[in-house]
């Protein structure tokens, strides 16, 4: 999550009044105290000099310079540049490695012997350094009309540039009360801001604010799928079974689609001291202030080539995995004529400085799913802009553009290309097949995931219903039934690896029946329990598997080869003993298991119902 930062400003000031009642003390004061006086007169001198240290060059050096040839940076922290382009140094350094900002706002430093003084640029340095001369001059007056005996400054595990520290004292002279002796004023400044103010970021970008939901108010998956009581808590509101074929019955929502993310255009990317562990769309139903769905998310496949571009649903041999496909489907029951869906998209960044984690929104886009008759939208695709800020901020732009509010003065080729350069989020809605739609009605009110996993999601709601509407002795009784399946199938939803290995075991199977298996229910339903004790629950209860970490590269690549190893054993395992789901493998003394806990049997209705 992101920090906040806390800067104390501690100074003291003497008021004429209090200045001169004290005369006579001071006069009846020793040596000592004329020391001490001494001393924090040179920590004052001290503390400016460091402070005219870190000030932009003088007109004597001039800041303005031309790049004389095309330079790539090699490494993190350098700035590329092209012939021609006009650069501010920012700091000149002995090693010969300038910190310079281009045009666009990016810093990054740049050597020396590739840049040329610009001539044409001494009266914008005059005229900037004028402004910053007359600004000390002002901090000097109100420095000597508050009379400060001493001004220090702290800062918690950040650095200030130049403007930030500007800021600092501005807002600390302004709550300075002249007859106060000493005062502490406490400034909380966010972490994004001062990435920003840093360049290490673009302005517009915020906190995760759907990361911060799911965390603080629990929109996982694993919630949704779960059946909802009734008013009265006697029954269930949402699942139901029929009493002809014995299997779950279908129920219509008021809204039921598909789509599928197409692609992300012209999205800034973070600046200089950060490193991305992921691009990510998070998406959920919203009615424009609150979500109504689980916040599930989709990893963009990211091509150095093409920084800016973001791409979904990428072409790769096997099974898709489930963090990376763009198809998915909503179903909300909500009545809200705003009712859309709601795309953030986030990036997961550590700071190399700090190595700090943290989660922030690049911009956010909202697809209303009715016209302004209350129709449903038509099956094509949509170009979304990308907007700044969270959903609950108007008109803010994902980064600044000198350009902007000033279309009027270009012609309207300009425009269309200005329009071009624009964040856009692509999202198509498509139809779904008879057999799509149908398995859509047999699951919960409210749910968004991915089309792949609905076959999986309907055999979970399967069994639930079986052992809440069925096999329980009667409808009043609440007491903790043992099913390994029920109580530990949720975990999967917030675990996208194991999904995907239960996805590839469940299809193995499939491919082994025949027709007349497929069409059993009952059989498939017992099939099912049968993959799913002989994968991903021996999995759950491996020590071998680490815990799952978001965007942490290394844990998904040891899960990965633990995962595949594993399925691997226990597939060779079923076709030597022509079983799935043998109770030998779990006493086999080649594989490790954790210690038994009664929970991974137990399904606690009371505490999972809705």
């Amino acid at each position: 999550m992101p920090f906040s930062c806390h800067y104390f400003v501690i100074h003291s000031n003497v008021s004429k009044e209090h200045s001169e009642d004290s005369v006579e003390e001071d006069d009846n004061d020793d040596d000592e105290d004329d020391s001490d006086e001494e001393d924090v007169e040179n920590d004052s001198s001290d503390d400016e000099d460091e402070r005219r240290d870190v000030k932009p060059p003088s007109q004597s050096d001039p800041r303005i310079y031309v790049v004389l040839s095309d330079f790539k940076g090699e490494q993190e922290g350098d700035l590329s540049v092209r012939k021609g382009e006009v650069l501010r140094i920012i700091r000149k350094t002995a090693d010969g490695w300038w910190l310079a900002q281009d045009t666009k706002g990016s810093r990054g430093v740049v050597p020396k012997t590739y840049l040329k003084e610009d001539d044409d640029g001494d009266d914008e340095n005059e005229e900037l350094e004028e402004e910053e001369d007359q600004d000390g001059e002002e901090l000097t007056d109100d420095r000597d009309k508050q009379r400060f005996n001493f001004f220090y400054l702290m800062t918690a595990s950040v650095s200030l540039n130049d403007t930030l520290f500007k800021l600092m004292i501005v807002l600390a002279t302004n709550f300075i009360q002249i007859n106060c002796n000493i005062q502490i004023l406490l400034i909380t400044i966010d972490a994004t801001d001062v990435l920003s103010a840093m360049g290490a970021i673009p302005s517009g970008f915020r906190p995760s604010t759907l990361n911060k939901l799911l965390v603080e108010e629990g929109h996982y998956a694993a919630h949704y799928i779960q059946p909802q009581l009734s008013q009265s808590q006697l029954s269930f509101k949402d699942l139901f079974l029929d009493p002809d074929t014995g299997k779950v019955r279908a129920r219509q929502v008021n809204t039921s689609v598909c789509f599928t993310l197409w692609g992300c255009r012209m999205i800034p990317t973070p600046g200089v001291g950060v490193q991305v562990l992921s691009r990510h769309i998070r998406l959920c139903a919203f009615d424009g202030t609150q979500v109504l769905s689980n916040i599930h998310v989709v990893r963009a496949a990211y091509n150095a080539k093409s920084p800016k571009t973001w791409s979904f649903s990428p072409r790769v041999t096997g099974i898709l995995p489930t963090l990376l496909d763009g198809d998915c489907f909503l179903r909300c029951d909500s009545t809200s004529p705003n009712l859309g869906i709601l795309f953030e998209l986030g990036v997961t960044f550590i700071r190399n400085s700090t190595g700090e984690r943290g989660d922030l929104s690049c911009g956010w886009a909202f697809l209303k799913l009715t016209d302004d008759a209350g129709n449903p939208l038509p099956n094509r695709t949509y170009e979304l802009p990308v907007n700044g800020g969270t959903p609950y901020e108007k008109d803010v732009a994902v980064e600044a553009s000198a350009t902007r509010g000033r279309k009027e003065k270009h012609g309207v080729f300009q425009q269309m290309l200005q329009a071009r350069r624009q964040p856009k989020l692509i999202v198509k809605l498509k139809s779904a097949n008879s057999r799509m739609q149908t398995q859509l009605s047999l699951l919960p009110d409210n749910l968004l995931h991915c089309l792949n996993c609905i076959h999986l999601l309907v055999l979970h709601r399967q069994l639930l219903a079986d052992a809440l509407l069925m096999d329980r002795p009667t409808m009043q009784n609440a007491d903790l039934m043992c099913s390994p399946v029920l109580s530990t199938f949720p975990k999967l939803l917030d675990q996208p690896d194991l999904l995907d290995a239960l996805r590839s075991a469940w299809l193995d199977a499939e491919t082994n029946m025949n027709r007349a298996q497929k069409r059993d229910l009952s059989y498939r339903k017992l099939e099912f329990v049968k993959v799913y004790m002989s994968s991903v629950y021996f999995l759950l209860h491996s020590p071998s598997l680490s815990c799952h970490r978001w965007a942490d590269p290394p844990s998904e690549a040891q899960r990965a080869r633990v995962i595949y190893a594993t399925l691997e054993t226990l597939k060779n395992h079923r076709n030597n003993t022509g079983q799935s789901g043998a109770p030998e493998v779990f006493v086999d003394g080649t594989h490790a298991h954790l210690a038994f806990d009664v929970t991974e049997l137990t399904f606690d209705l009371l505490r999972l119902a809705r």
